[in-house]
C-alpha cells in the first residue's frame, strides 16, 4: 500500500508540475501576443517607447532636493531614463563660471559631486528609471584631468637642419617646437586671460618623444630610396654623429607631442586633456578610470539602475600620431612608414600618385585604429561591466558603418533650425544602423540655438520637427535638454544650460500640460519600434497634393501587417492623395494625438496599391495601418473624415484668473471679448507668463442638448499655447496642437448653465521681457556668440534668501535673451470659441 501511495503521489506531482509548466507557457504566449499587438502597444506604450532626456548638471549648482524633484517630475511626465552630463556653470558655448556659487565645493568627478550622483542613482532606482552618465566631465569627447600628456592625443612635429656630407657630421639636432596653444577644433574661454582663445598648454612646451631622424636631399620631390633613415645615429640627447655621404642634406628630427586638445565645456577645475583614441593603453586607462570611479561610488547600482555610459558626437579633432603607429601601419598596410614621415615636414616622396597613396594609407590606418581600439575597447569594457555603450558615432576620423556595430545604443541628432528638422550627419549613420540590423534609433532631439529657443518654444512648434525625425527613421527621442534645477521652486525659470535649448525643463510654464505631448511621442515610438523598418522603394508610398503641404513617411512591417506613419511637416493645411504599396487589406487611421482608431471606408485599389484622400491640419500626423483582410460587406458609403457644422457660439464676457505670484492681477479679470494678452493695457496681463483660468457658463438650444445622438466638439479657434478643458466638472483633456477642438460627451451637456473652464498656458518669454522694464537687480556678462547674456554672479539677495530689491521682477534665471524692447509673444485664448457637430 505504501508503494502504491508513493507511486500515485509521484504521478500526481508530475501531472501537477506539467500542468503548471503548460499554464505558464500558455501565459507567456498570451503575454507575447499582447506585447506584440500593435494596437495594444499604441494604447499602452511600453517602457522602451518612453523618451529620455540629456540631463544637464550645470557646474557646482546642484542639490539633492533638486535631483529628486527632477526625477519625480520626469517620471510623472512620461520619461523613463536620464543621461547626465556634468558641465560648467553656464555654456556660452564656452565653459564659464557664475561667481559666488552657493555650493562652490561641488566639482565634477570629485567626492561632493559623487555624493549627488549616488543620490541620483538611488532615486532613479526608487522610481524605476534608467540612469547613465557621460564618460567624464563635459560633453566632448573622452578625457579628463586624469589624462597625462603621454596618454593624450598626439601630433607629429619636426625640426630641420642642413648639413654637408663627405665627412663625419656631429650636430646637436634642435628639438622640434610647436605653437604652445592647443591644437583643437574650437577655442574656449580662458579665465587666465579673459579671452576666447586656444589656450597655451604647458605640455606642448615640455612633452616630446622622438620617432625618427631622416636625411633627404635639400630640394624638390625625392625618391623613397633617397630618404636615409639615420635614427640610430642620434643619441637620447639629440646629438647626431653620422658619416654623411657627399652632398648637401636636410636632416629632419621627427617626433610627436600632445595636441593639447581639451575636453569641453567642463568646469575649469575639472577640465583635462583628451585621451589618445588610437592607443590601447590610453583608451583602456580612460575607460578603466571611469569604470573604477563608477563602481567605487555606485556599487550595486552598476548594471541595474545605472545602465549606460554616453559618448556625444565627436569634436576632439584629427590626431596625426600615436606611439605605436609605426607597428600598426606596417601590420595593416604592409610597408614601413618611416621614409614617408618626411611628408609631414612638407616634403613630397615619390610621384604625386605615390604621395596620394601614402596619404590614403595613413588615413585608412587612423580609421582602422579608431575602429579597432577606440570603439572596440569601449564596447568590450562596458559590456563586461554590464553597461551599454551609448554614442553618436559620427563626425570623426572613422568609417561610420564600421564602428556602428560596436555601439550598443546608436544615436543621431537633430536641431530645430528655423523651426525645421535639421539633422547632423544623419543619413550615413541611419544607413549604418540599418546595415547592422539594429532596430532602435535614438536621437538627441530638438537641440536649439538662441534664435530658435529663447523661452518661446511650445509643444505645437516642436511637433512637425519631431515628426520629420520620425519619418527619417528615429524611433526614440532623448530630449536636448533637461537642466537640473537645484533651487527653491520660486526661482523660475531657474538654471539653464546657457546658450543652448530646447528648454524642456520641469520649470517650464507648460511642463504639466505637455504630458499630452509626451504621450503622443510614446504612442508614436511604440509603433515605430514595432516590427521592422521597411526600406522605402520607389513606389512604396506617394503623396499627391496641389496644396503647399509636405507629406513625409516611414513604413514598418511584420508578417501580414503594414504600418505607415505619415506626417504633414508644414505648418499649413491641405489635402493629399496618399498611395500605399498594399492591396487587399482594410486601411485604418490611427491618430496618435487623440489615441483614436477608426476604419477608413473610402479608398481606391488599383495596380496593387491602395489610395486614400486625406485632409491634414497644420503639422498633423497619422498612422495608416493595414492589418485585416478586406471584408465583403465593406460600407463604401461611410465617410473617412468628419465634416463639421457650427451649432453655437460661446461668446460674451469671460472671467479670467491670473496668478498674482507671477505678476498677474490679484482679482479676477472680466474680458468682454477674447483677446491676445499682449494687447491688454494692464501690464500684469500684457507681460504675463504661466497659466490663466478662463471660465464662463453657456446655454445650448434645448433640441441640441436633448439630442443624444449628436456628436459634439468644443472648438477653441486660436490658442496660445496649450489648453486644458473642463466642462461641467469633467476633464475633457489637453489641446496642444491642431486641430484645436475636443470631443464633448453628450451626457455632459445641458440646456442651461453649462460651466466651461479652460486653463490656458503660454511661454516664459513675456514675463522675462516684462521684468526687463524694471530696475536691474542682477549683473550680466555678454555671451560669446550672438544673442544672450549670462549671470555674472549670484546676487546677495538670492544667497541670503531675501526679497529681491527690484519689486517688479518675478523671474530668476542664469541666461538672459531679452531687453525691454524685445517683441512679445502672442498669448492667451484668442478664439473664437464655438460648439460644432458632425454632419
Amino acid at each position: 500500500m505504501r508503494r502504491n501511495f508513493l507511486t500515485l503521489f509521484l504521478v500526481c506531482a508530475v501531472v501537477c508540475i506539467a500542468k503548471a509548466q503548460t499554464g505558464k507557457k500558455q501565459q507567456r504566449v498570451r503575454e507575447q501576443k499582447i506585447s506584440d499587438d500593435p494596437e495594444y502597444l499604441f494604447l499602452h506604450p511600453p517602457e522602451n517607447a518612453k523618451p529620455g532626456v540629456l540631463w544637464m548638471w550645470m557646474g557646482s549648482n546642484l542639490s539633492k532636493s533638486g535631483i529628486t524633484k527632477d526625477l519625480e517630475a520626469l517620471r510623472k511626465e512620461g520619461f523613463n531614463n536620464t543621461t547626465m552630463l556634468s558641465l560648467a556653470d553656464v555654456v556660452t558655448p564656452w565653459a564659464n563660471q557664475i561667481g559666488k556659487s552657493p555650493t562652490p565645493e561641488i566639482i565634477s568627478w570629485t567626492e561632493p559631486w559623487w555624493e549627488l550622483v549616488k543620490h541620483a542613482a538611488s532615486e532613479s532606482k526608487r522610481l524605476k528609471m534608467d540612469f547613465g552618465t557621460f564618460n567624464g566631465p563635459s560633453y566632448e569627447t573622452s578625457g579628463g584631468p586624469w589624462i597625462t600628456p603621454e596618454l593624450s592625443m598626439q601630433e607629429i612635429c619636426w625640426s630641420a637642419d642642413t648639413v654637408h656630407g663627405s665627412t663625419t657630421v656631429t650636430e646637436q639636432l634642435p628639438r622640434p617646437k610647436v605653437d604652445p596653444h592647443a591644437n583643437e577644433l574650437f577655442p574656449l574661454y580662458n579665465p587666465n586671460t579673459g579671452l576666447v582663445e586656444k589656450p597655451e598648454i604647458e605640455a606642448r612646451k615640455t612633452y616630446y618623444k622622438d620617432i625618427a631622424v631622416l636625411a633627404l636631399p635639400p630640394n624638390g620631390p625625392v625618391s623613397k630610396n633617397d630618404v636615409i633613415d639615420i635614427t640610430d645615429k642620434m643619441n637620447a640627447d639629440g646629438k647626431l654623429i653620422w658619416e654623411a655621404p657627399a652632398g648637401v642634406w636636410v636632416v629632419y628630427r621627427i617626433g610627436h607631442t600632445t595636441t593639447g586638445s581639451l575636453i569641453q565645456p567642463a568646469q575649469w577645475k575639472a577640465t583635462g586633456l583628451e585621451c589618445d583614441k588610437m592607443s590601447l593603453e590610453a583608451v583602456s586607462f580612460h575607460i578603466d578610470h571611469v569604470l573604477n570611479e563608477i563602481k567605487k561610488h555606485l556599487n550595486d547600482f552598476v548594471g541595474t539602475t545605472f545602465s549606460h555610459i554616453y559618448f556625444d558626437s565627436y569634436e576632439a579633432g584629427w590626431p596625426s600620431w600615436t606611439p605605436k603607429m609605426k607597428e600598426e601601419f606596417l601590420q595593416r598596410r604592409g610597408y614601413d612608414i618611416t621614409p614617408w614621415l618626411a611628408m609631414f615636414a612638407d616634403r613630397r616622396i615619390g610621384s604625386i600618385a605615390d604621395s596620394i597613396k601614402f596619404g590614403n594609407d595613413f588615413d585608412a590606418t587612423v580609421k582602422d585604429l579608431y575602429r579597432d581600439i577606440y570603439f572596440k575597447t569601449i564596447s568590450e569594457k562596458l559590456k563586461n561591466a554590464h553597461l551599454y555603450f551609448m554614442s553618436e558615432p559620427y563626425g570623426g576620423p572613422w568609417t561610420v558603418s564600421e564602428v556602428v556595430p560596436y555601439v550598443h545604443h546608436v544615436m543621431i541628432e537633430f536641431w530645430t533650425h528655423a523651426g525645421k528638422y535639421d539633422p547632423y550627419l544623419a543619413d550615413e549613420t541611419l544607413a549604418a544602423i540599418r546595415k547592422s540590423g539594429q532596430n532602435i534609433v535614438e536621437s538627441e532631439a530638438f537641440t536649439g540655438e538662441p534664435i530658435d529657443s529663447k523661452w518661446d518654444e511650445t509643444p505645437e512648434w516642436l511637433k512637425p520637427i519631431g515628426d520629420a525625425a520620425y519619418c527619417a527613421g528615429v524611433n526614440r527621442f532623448v530630449i536636448h535638454r533637461f537642466v537640473e534645477q537645484p533651487w527653491d521652486d520660486k526661482y523660475k525659470p531657474g538654471a539653464t544650460m546657457g546658450r543652448w535649448g530646447t528648454h524642456f525643463d520641469r520649470t517650464q510654464t507648460w511642463w504639466q500640460p505637455a504630458k499630452a505631448t509626451v504621450q503622443y511621442w510614446q504612442r508614436c515610438q511604440a509603433l515605430l519600434q514595432w516590427g521592422t523598418f521597411a526600406a522605402a522603394g520607389e513606389n512604396d508610398f506617394t503623396a499627391t497634393t496641389t496644396d503647399s503641404i509636405v507629406i513625409k513617411f516611414t513604413h514598418r512591417h511584420k508578417e501580414n501587417t503594414d504600418i505607415y506613419f505619415i506626417a504633414n511637416t508644414k505648418r499649413d493645411t491641405g489635402t493629399t492623395t496618399c498611395s500605399f504599396n498594399v492591396s487587399g487589406m482594410q486601411p485604418e487611421l490611427w491618430d496618435p494625438v487623440s489615441a483614436s482608431i477608426r476604419t477608413l471606408y473610402q479608398f481606391e485599389e488599383k495596380d496593387g496599391k491602395t489610395s486614400i484622400t486625406i485632409p491634414f491640419e497644420k503639422a498633423q500626423s497619422y498612422f495608416v495601418v493595414f492589418r485585416k483582410k478586406l471584408a465583403n460587406n465593406l460600407k463604401k458609403k461611410a465617410e473617412n473624415f468628419i465634416s463639421l457644422k457650427k451649432v453655437a457660439d460661446i461668446s460674451g464676457p469671460w472671467k479670467v484668473k491670473f496668478d498674482s505670484a507671477w505678476g498677474g492681477p490679484a482679482k479676477i479679470v472680466v474680458l468682454d471679448t477674447l483677446q491676445d494678452w499682449t494687447h491688454h493695457i494692464n501690464p500684469g496681463i500684457k507681460y504675463y507668463s504661466g497659466t490663466a483660468i478662463y471660465n464662463k457658463t453657456f446655454d445650448l438650444p434645448a433640441s441640441l442638448a436633448a439630442d443624444k445622438k449628436a456628436i459634439l466638439y468644443l472648438d477653441l479657434g486660436t490658442v496660445k499655447h496649450i489648453a486644458h478643458v473642463f466642462i461641467n466638472g469633467k476633464d475633457l483633456g489637453i489641446l496642444w496642437t491642431s486641430p484645436w477642438r475636443i470631443h464633448i460627451p453628450t451626457a455632459l451637456i445641458k440646456n442651461k448653465n453649462n460651466y466651461l473652464l479652460i486653463e490656458i498656458t503660454n511661454v516664459w518669454a513675456n514675463r522675462l521681457i516684462g521684468d526687463e522694464q524694471e530696475p536691474a537687480d542682477c549683473e550680466w556678462l555678454p555671451g560669446h556668440l550672438d544673442n544672450g547674456r549670462f549671470l555674472k554672479e549670484f546676487p546677495d539677495w538670492f544667497l541670503k534668501k531675501q526679497p529681491r530689491p527690484s519689486k517688479g521682477r518675478y523671474c530668476f534665471t542664469t541666461w538672459n535673451y531679452f531687453t525691454k524692447d524685445s517683441p512679445l509673444i502672442p498669448s492667451g485664448l484668442i478664439g473664437p470659441v464655438s460648439i460644432v457637430r458632425e454632419n
